[in-house]
């Protein structure tokens, strides 16, 4: 359910990727997909990666390392 962001508009208000790694690293590349379902930007290249996606986290886990 991601939707891409309109290029001129994600520039102008300086959005950046909010996905967050397994590790709990931030990405800070330009957002151009949302995510509807978790809420959140995501860069091209984390968009489809699921690991980046909070809402694919099992139940009760909150991300980051162990």
């Amino acid at each position: 359910m991601l939707q891409q962001v309109n290029q001129t508009e994600a520039r102008d208000l300086g959005w950046s990727c909010q996905g967050v790694s397994p590790l709990d690293e931030p990405c800070d590349s330009s957002a151009t997909f949302y995510c509807a379902i978790c809420e959140r930007r995501f860069c091209a290249v984390h968009a489809e990666d699921e690991t980046w996606h909070t809402c694919v986290l099992e139940p009760g886990e909150e991300g980051g390392e162990s």
